[in-house]
């Protein structure tokens, strides 16, 4: 069996008992962001369907220049690139899922940008 770390373990844990009360519906999908070590991920789901509906990283040839900047100014790109796909989606209410991770540093910019971009969580 594998061995995982207690900071995996303990997000884990927060993510499901964060899960098991929030859930995205097509009217107000689920804003949900996972940050890696080195990228940024921020994906739209619709929990009734069992669907993304749009999506975004540091990653994705959607956010041009995302993959060039570092941290924070990186999850601001995201943040805005996911915020105007859901606006082409005619998505303006979200429920922010932090995914376990606390809300400071990166997760907290992209939250930022996303609502100064026009969505609201």
């Amino acid at each position: 069996m594998p061995m995982t770390s207690k900071k995996v373990l303990d997000r884990k844990r927060r993510q499901h008992s964060v899960r098991k009360r929030i859930k995205g519906s097509d009217a107000r999908p689920r804003l949900c962001v996972f940050r890696s070590s080195k990228h940024i991920y921020a994906q739209v789901i619709s929990d009734e369907r069992g669907v993304t509906l749009a999506s975004a990283s540091t990653l994705s040839r959607e956010a041009p220049g995302a993959d060039e900047a570092k941290g924070v100014e990186a999850a601001k790109q995201v943040g805005r690139k996911i915020a105007e796909l859901c606006e082409a989606h005619q998505i303006k209410e979200v429920i922010f899922d932090r995914n376990g991770f606390l809300f400071h540093g990166r997760v907290k910019a992209l939250a930022e940008a996303a609502r100064e971009a026009g969505l609201s969580f």
